[in-house]
């Protein structure tokens, strides 16, 4: 029985909607607690340098300006989690976001983490890693990995062309 799903968002495009609506319904289905997580991390292009960690005015405003966006999206999909009856909590943290993800699932101790994938493999992968991959061998609970869109869509669409040539 599913009582709690961890919900880690990357961001606020189709994918991130799409997976939350994939949990929301799963989760009203089932009357599991949703956790959604979106972590900061610090390998990210638009983190603030190190330098702004100092505690001047405007190295907050710059870290309030990176993190806003982030908890924006949290709050609104909570919202929404909330309206349709199911209880909902997030939180945004910093770090590495496998690890986060990780630790959140032990600690929160989820039942099942939903979570997207980008979509690389081989090279690509090894070298840029791979959240989902990670999270899938050290995870504490069950992992859901919901296959993106595009390349769902992508791979469809090449399974279509295939077909056609035979």
């Amino acid at each position: 029985m599913l009582h709690r799903i961890l919900v880690p968002i990357a961001s606020s495009n189709t994918v991130g909607k799409y997976l939350f609506r994939e949990a929301l319904d799963l989760a009203k289905a089932t009357g599991a607690n949703l956790r959604l997580l979106h972590v900061l991390s610090l390998d990210d292009k638009d983190t603030p340098g190190i330098l702004s960690l100092m505690n001047t005015s405007e190295s907050k405003k710059r870290w309030e300006e990176f993190e806003k966006p982030g908890l924006d999206l949290l709050k609104s999909f909570a919202n929404e989690a909330i309206a349709a009856g199911v209880s909902t909590e997030y939180s945004q943290i910093l770090g590495s976001p496998s690890r986060i993800i990780c630790e959140t699932a032990k600690t929160w101790e989820a039942d099942l983490i939903i979570m997207g994938r980008r979509g690389i493999s081989g090279l690509s992968e090894l070298i840029l890693g791979s959240v989902s991959n990670y999270v899938t061998h050290h995870a504490p609970c069950s992992i859901l990995v919901v296959q993106s869109l595009t390349s769902a869509k992508s791979e469809t669409f090449k399974e279509s062309q295939l077909a056609n040539t035979l």
